[in-house]
């Protein structure tokens, strides 16, 4: 079996790697004529994410703009179809055609969800896993043997949830449990710790600060739907609002500036609109920077 540590180690790999940082845009197929004309500009994507069930095996005129946009941006890649806490056994078909990709195109960041979308088949949505002792040591053994083959250290992105199917501990403790069993990443996704904050009544700053923060590789960051006062619905559809850009600014202060991505998979508006929420990130990035150097020199 694969080990973690035998991930291509050639040139493109690390400069794929070196240059994974930033503010990045998810990659959706009308967007890729205009990120190919603005591969050059200043306010271009520092990388883009991809998931990679929608690309293996995307030949022809896709498949060639693919590779043309890979030649100009780091890519990375949050997948849709692993299903790490289904009851089924792990796709390994799948494991291994996305390690060919993730070679191919030189990627080092592989990201998923810590929830589960198959059981016969796929269910087309991502469900909670019970937060349990036994979920923690099932799912922890799944994610390393996934690690194992895909030669990469996974970060898994902790999901909204609009349920609750028999927790015995609370999400925080969920998480922290399994990301330590495993020793994979966590891709934190700050609209949903927003979202799932409202739902179930919770502080998500107090939230972030229990994470390990040693372990949070990168962001997320999106747009939601407020279906009531006590309702949000994670939807990828609408700007980002004002106390997501906050609590986005508070990951920063607590973990440092990480690799932040905008979602926007629904209403897709002009990609200067994009570009604009991208400047806004790298706005909250700079300004952590300059604190951070002012508060050294203050020290000193």
């Amino acid at each position: 079996m694969l080990k973690v540590n035998a991930v291509p180690n050639d040139a493109a790999f690390a400069r794929n790697q070196a240059a994974f940082c930033g503010a990045g845009l998810g990659l959706r197929r009308s967007l890729m004529d205009e990120l190919l004309a603005n591969a050059d500009k200043p306010d271009a994507p520092d990388f883009l994410e991809l998931a990679p069930e929608n690309w293996i095996g995307i030949g022809g005129l896709q498949g060639k703009k693919l590779s043309a946009l890979a030649e100009h941006y780091p890519l990375s890649c949050h997948g849709l179809s692993l299903s790490i806490g289904s009851s089924a056994p792990l796709d390994l078909e799948l494991l291994r055609n996305i390690r060919q990709f993730l070679d191919r195109y030189h990627i080092s960041y592989y990201s998923e969800h810590l929830s589960f979308c198959s059981d016969a088949g796929h269910l087309y949505d991502l469900l909670p896993i019970p937060f349990t002792e036994d979920a923690v040591a099932y799912v922890s053994n799944r994610i390393r043997q996934a690690q194992d083959m895909l030669g990469r250290k996974i970060a898994l992105e902790n999901p909204s949830w609009y349920s609750d199917p028999g927790h015995e501990m609370s999400e925080i403790d969920f998480i922290v449990a399994v990301v330590e069993r495993a020793d994979c990443d966590i891709l934190l996704d700050v609209n949903n710790l927003f979202v799932n904050s409202i739902n179930h009544q919770y502080d998500p700053v107090s939230f972030l600060a229990m994470l390990p923060q040693q372990r949070i590789s990168g962001f997320h960051i999106a747009g939601h739907f407020r279906e009531s006062e006590t309702l949000c619905i994670d939807s990828h559809g609408t700007p980002v609002i004002a106390p997501v850009w906050s609590l986005l600014e508070s990951a920063y202060q607590l973990s440092g500036v990480k690799p932040t991505l905008l979602e926007r998979d629904f209403n897709i508006p002009p990609i200067e609109d994009l570009l604009a929420e991208l400047t806004l990130i790298r706005g909250y990035q700079n300004s952590h920077f300059a604190t951070s150097i002012h508060t050294r020199r203050a020290v000193r």
